[in-house]
């Protein structure tokens, strides 16, 4: 790839370097009941990354958040007893409510950093209130040059491991393939690329957050390009590509 390094935001394989509780590059703090959708996804009660409420038994988060990476590149799907989700809250550290994952289910055709989706069936659902709310589905794509909302309790910077406790949010911008492609040398129908300043955009710990246009799920954090907020786009799942594949996996 022409000398660019792809960075997945996080997964286990870098839950033991405790560097998965930061947050968004640029971003500001956000207010309570801004983002309803958003979850705190832990294992063994850290957080480690995000994902977006789309049914009351139902969250969307990235594949490599909740696989095991073995040396050959393979991976493993390990048991979901130590993962949860914290919703209703915009503290990473308290409020809100915790539910058990009873069930993992990663995308089939997963393999870094395409169709990085996984879904988290809950042990028991959710109650919506106005702190906890489900976000709907893009059907169709982003308009390039659309302003984007990102959240996520992500890094500040890569070299960067203080935590802030209140979730973060920024404004990105979608780009062609064609961009994606000059840019970074990845192009794929399955991604959305989004742009952003220098000093802006996703980090290690965003991994399976949201980025949303018109108030529906557009995307899902997958990668940052040679470092967090380089002047590189940063890459998400396509929720309108892979549509069939979330609702033949969940509840919706």
């Amino acid at each position: 790839m022409a000398g660019l390094s792809v960075t997945l935001f996080v997964g286990l394989l870098l839950i033991a370097a405790s560097r998965a509780d930061n947050r968004v590059v640029g971003g500001e703090n956000a207010k309570e009941g801004q983002f309803p959708y958003q979850i705190s996804l832990r294992y063994n009660n850290r957080h480690i990354c995000g994902g977006s409420i789309i049914t009351p038994n139902y969250v969307l988060t990235a594949a490599h958040c909740v696989v095991m990476l073995n040396e050959d590149g393979t991976y493993e799907i390990p048991s979901s007893e130590s993962f949860s989700i914290q919703a209703g809250s915009i503290n990473r550290l308290e409020g809100g409510v915790v539910k058990q994952v009873e069930k993992l289910i990663v995308h089939e055709e997963y393999k870094s950093p395409f169709n990085d989706l996984a879904l988290l069936k809950l042990e028991s659902p959710l109650t919506f209130t106005d702190k906890i709310k489900s976000i709907s589905l893009a059907k169709a794509e982003v308009p390039e040059g659309t302003k984007v909302i990102i959240s996520g309790w992500g890094l500040l910077k890569t070299e960067e491991d203080e935590a802030p406790i209140t979730l973060q949010w920024n404004t990105l911008k979608s780009i062609s393939r064609k961009q994606c492609f000059v840019s970074i040398f990845i192009s794929s129908e399955s991604l959305i690329c989004l742009a952003h300043s220098v000093g802006h955009g996703a980090c290690m710990g965003d991994s399976g957050g949201p980025a949303a246009y018109n108030n529906e799920l557009v995307g899902v954090a997958g990668f940052v390009i040679g470092g967090c907020g380089t002047s590189k786009p940063d890459g998400y799942a396509k929720v309108s590509y892979h549509l069939d594949w979330i609702k033949n996996n969940s509840d919706l």
